[in-house]
């Protein structure tokens, strides 16, 4: 069976709670996991830390990641996935409020496969949420899993 799981890599309750609502308006029924800060994303995309007893093989769908996180960043947390076979083919959107150009720049050069500038508007969030949902869940097709 396919994991349709989405793990969201935010410290930021407030845009946490966003990101939720936007999924469950969009009748984006998949189970969100979120790690609040690069550390625990990487614990859990390892199997490592309290997440341990997690099944490594069954990853996310989509990584949906913040740049601005506490512990590791979201850059390093994407360098190390582009560095492993097992997760560097994984789905990885950059979500961020940071309009910096060096930021997008370092996102791409590290392998994100998007990168998508948070609105302040609830509605184009909604609709950007709504677009990810679409493309990255349901149109996007994975490589098969690499053991």
């Amino acid at each position: 069976m396919e994991n349709k799981t989405i793990l969201l890599v935010e410290d930021n309750a407030d845009d946490e709670a966003l990101t939720f609502r936007a999924l469950t308006k969009n009748n984006i029924g998949n189970q969100l996991v979120v790690a609040r800060d690069g550390a625990e994303a990487l614990d859990y995309l390892f199997a490592t830390g309290q997440y341990s007893a997690r099944d490594v093989n069954a990853g996310p769908q989509v990584v949906l990641l913040d740049l601005n996180l506490p512990k590791v960043s979201g850059l390093e947390v994407l360098r190390r996935l582009r560095a492993n076979d097992r997760t560097k083919h994984l789905p990885v959107v950059i979500l961020t409020s940071s309009n910096e150009e060096q930021d997008r720049i370092q996102g791409y050069e590290n392998g994100a496969n998007s990168y998508v500038r948070k609105p302040v508007d609830f509605n184009q969030f909604i609709d950007g949420v709504r677009q990810l949902g679409l493309y990255w869940l349901i149109l996007n097709e994975l490589p098969p899993p690499r053991r």
